[in-house]
């Protein structure tokens, strides 16, 4: 395991969203299951993971996008992000599956794999759920493939649960995901 690296947690900038879509094209094939093609995964980060979506996703009232940085500069370079959606969930298996109302919905947490185990995702993870708080969101869900063993042991660590199943559409895909949730 890594040492703790100290890293800054801000919410993203307008100035942030090429590196954001640069970090998620790196991370999120890190997240798909075995079976996953590269096309499918590539499909994904070019229509929901751009530098295009990034900024709609910085300037949207009803989303939180935080960064994790190595320094307190804006120019530093970022290791890590998660990204909150306020509001009901959209999916019919998802809203069946929740418990907890108001909820808001941890859309992405993605670390930089030269990061992994240094304390990034604990930092991002604290500070989103201090988000979801101030939105006063009384619940947070989250939905993470069925073969990712590793990030549901993160979050089972920071008190989520299986509440349920959905799907998740990866390019030409459709992939099984857990619902998960915990109470804020």
């Amino acid at each position: 395991m890594l040492a703790c690296v100290p890293v800054a947690i801000r919410p993203a900038l307008p100035a942030d969203v090429e590196a954001l879509a640069r970090l998620a094209a790196l991370t999120f094939p890190l997240a798909c299951p075995p079976g996953s093609t590269a096309q499918d995964q590539q499909e994904f980060i070019d229509t929901v993971l751009s530098p295009a979506r990034f900024a709609d996703y910085v300037e949207d009232p009803q989303r939180v996008v935080l960064v994790a940085q190595l320094g307190p500069e804006s120019d530093d370079e970022l290791v890590g992000y998660t990204m909150l959606v306020a509001g009901d969930p959209t999916d019919d298996d998802v809203r069946a599956a929740l418990t907890i109302a108001p909820t808001i919905e941890l859309s992405k947490c993605y670390v930089h794999p030269d990061h992994h185990g240094a304390g990034t995702a604990t930092a991002l993870m604290e500070r989103s759920l201090d988000e979801g708080r101030a939105r006063a969101a009384r619940g947070m869900w989250l939905g993470v493939n069925q073969l990712n063993a590793r990030a549901r042991r993160f979050y089972e660590r920071h008190g989520f649960g299986v509440v349920g199943v959905k799907h998740f559409q990866v390019g030409g895909r459709l992939e099984d995901d857990y619902v998960l949730e915990r109470a804020l």
